[in-house]
């Protein structure tokens, strides 16, 4: 179990499988009505210093989000949201992401059980519902991706990610901290994938803490069980420290 949050914390959330339940496919995922409240109560109890940082595109976060405006990475950092609600956005190369949609959605069309997800910048193959193609999703694309694509493969849970080289979740946690109010806290980021390990590793290099959600292997300091864990845990008052010339929270 995580140490209470504090009021010298910065909060990075992932969404699925963290803040929502993973379902059969990405339009299915609810976020749980308690975080209609509970979100804003900790936007404001940490002076503003409360962000998504997900894989989703922007739109598709701020649907789930019912209108609550957070600062935000989306699709891994390819697009972000500032707290001053200045977009920044990544770009590729067009050439290279049309060949490698192509291939993707040829897969999809060789094999109807795989989904194709085209959130613009980034393009997931989900295989959830006929895990047995795995294998073969991930070496056809192996195969045509080349080294000087500017793009890479990214595992994920029961999905293949095609992304621009260069951006994560962790790249986009720095870029907040460099910012207000963001910066000078003691960043937390919980999350519940592989997707999720650069966020882990970079709030560490930080200062701060990282909260895997869930099982499996990994670099996190602290673990919770599931997106029901992350919400008791949030519900839990946010503690005053002491006065200190340090910022880093003792474990």
């Amino acid at each position: 179990m995580p140490p209470a949050l504090d009021s010298r914390c910065a909060l990075f959330l992932d969404i699925d499988g963290t803040l929502a339940e993973i379902a059969a496919t990405p339009d299915a995922v609810q976020l749980h009505p308690a975080f209609a409240d509970l979100l804003p109560d900790l936007q404001r109890e940490l002076g503003g210093a409360v962000a998504i940082v997900t894989g989703r595109s922007i739109t598709s976060a701020d649907a789930l989000l019912s209108g609550l405006v957070l600062p935000m990475a989306g699709q891994h950092g390819c697009e972000r949201r500032d707290a001053e609600g200045a977009i920044h956005l990544h770009a590729t190369s067009g050439a290279t992401q049309n060949r490698l949609r192509d291939l993707l959605e040829g897969l999809a069309r060789r094999h109807p059980q795989l989904m194709l997800e085209d959130k613009g910048a980034t393009m997931a193959l989900h295989y959830r519902a006929t895990p047995q193609l795995a294998s073969h999703v991930h070496q056809t694309m192996r195969r045509s991706m080349h080294d000087n694509d500017g793009f890479e493969l990214l595992p994920g849970r029961m999905l293949l990610e095609v992304r621009p080289e260069g951006r994560d979740k962790g790249t986009s946690i720095a870029d907040f901290m460099a910012e207000p109010p963001f910066a000078g806290r003691v960043p937390v980021f919980v999350g519940d994938d592989k997707t999720d390990e650069h966020g882990f590793d970079a709030v560490e290099k930080l200062g701060g803490w990282s909260v895997k959600v869930g099982p499996g292997r990994t670099s996190a300091q602290f673990r919770l069980a599931n997106p029901v864990a992350v919400r008791r845990w949030l519900l839990a008052p946010i503690e005053t420290p002491p006065q200190s010339d340090s910022t880093t929270i003792k474990r």
